[in-house]
């Protein structure tokens, strides 16, 4: 019974903080002279309401669980990796750039390359932040935030002057055979973009969830972020530990920016920005407090505002960026889980109080 309890306890702040964000956003509507009920119906038609949008929140869901889950490993640590853009943006280039520097390759070949390659990089451009925390006590917050940037101008400057000719912002499409998007899928799903990166997230979600919760890797990351004084006086080699946790984190967000580059785009172009998936794999996690398992559902609502929230737009003048003010006020209830821990338990007191009252009174008159 107790058991039971916890497990609700854990599901009960995100399930809240869910709620108080769809009330924050409705409060801001009806503030700006917009009908809540109107817009929230029209989110969640224009999400699931044809097999085309439900492709898409699949779709949109794919790189963010694996940024997420790459996330939760560096969190589990005790790290907070701020680079998952840049991370997944280095994925995303040496993806495409395998796939069109080896066209001939056979399917079998080429895809998996793409895809390991693209983990590679992004374990690479990690690993540089977790050398620098290991060695030389780096915050990594600064680092991964500079790596970012350093990604984003490096990456747009391979883009333009070695995989493209003239002056063009985009690469050719890679070849059929490293396309993660197929016939079948485009079918069975109205011409969406969805493909068969959810596999491979769906796989990883597995792969980390025994990592973390069966292998002696995963408990040295766990006893290092619980404590990190105390994990090496155990004996443990902390500065490997460090250095692994963000090679695992780097390379589950580069395979997001693969899943972009192979699945959703098909190739690469110059960005005036870094992409979306880092940040909001980040939310996705905190939402999902860094549970495998929670976190495919957390990114499956965002798939669910970010897809339904064109529609909103669509079917009234709505502007769109209302979505983005639930989804940051969900974070910032997440952010603020005390609050609501304090809250739910202040309640179970008053009822257990209540309770007792009750049954004093019952006795009494007995």
């Amino acid at each position: 019974m107790r058991i039971k309890k916890v497990r609700l306890g854990g599901i009960s702040v995100p399930l809240i903080s869910i709620f108080l964000g769809l009330v924050v956003g409705a409060i801001i509507m009806l503030l700006s002279g917009f009908n809540p009920l109107i817009n929230y119906l029209n989110l969640f038609s224009g999400a699931l309401g044809t097999p085309n949008a439900i492709g898409e929140v699949f779709r949109s869901a794919t790189p963010l669980i694996l940024t997420a889950l790459g996330f939760s490993i560096a969190n589990s640590a005790g790290f907070f990796n701020v680079g998952l853009s840049g991370q997944a943006l280095a994925g995303w280039l040496a993806s495409v750039w395998f796939a069109l520097a080896f066209p001939h390759l056979p399917g079998f070949i080429l895809l998996p390359g793409s895809i390991i390659m693209g983990a590679l990089a992004g374990a690479f451009w990690s690993g540089i932040a977790g050398f620098l925390r290991a060695y030389f006590g780096t915050s990594e917050v600064i680092t991964t935030i500079m790596l970012n940037y350093i990604s984003l101008y490096g990456t747009n400057a391979i883009v333009k002057g070695v995989l493209t000719s003239s002056d063009a912002d985009s690469t050719p499409l890679v070849p059929i055979q490293a396309r993660l998007r197929t016939p079948f899928l485009e079918k069975l799903t109205g011409n969406s973009t969805f493909h068969w990166g959810i596999v491979i997230s769906f796989f990883m979600v597995f792969v980390i969830w025994w990592l973390m919760k069966k292998t002696t890797l995963g408990f040295e990351i766990r006893s290092v972020g619980m404590n990190e004084d105390a994990a090496r006086y155990a004996g443990m080699s902390t500065k490997k530990t460090i250095i692994s946790s963000m090679l695992l984190s780097g390379a589950l967000a580069g395979l997001g920016g693969a899943m972009e580059g192979l699945g959703n785009f098909q190739n690469i172009f110059v960005n005036t920005s870094l992409p979306d998936i880092g940040f909001d794999g980040m939310s996705v996690s905190l939402l999902a407090t860094g549970n495998p398992i929670g976190i495919i559902f957390s990114a499956l609502l965002f798939g669910i505002l970010k897809i339904g929230g064109l529609n909103i737009s669509i079917s009234s003048n709505t502007p769109s960026e209302i979505v983005n003010i639930v989804i940051a006020s969900v974070i910032f209830f997440v952010g603020a889980n005390y609050i609501i821990q304090y809250l739910i338990s202040k309640m179970k007191i008053s009822h257990k109080s209540a309770k007792l009252i009750s049954n004093s009174t019952k006795g009494g008159h007995k």
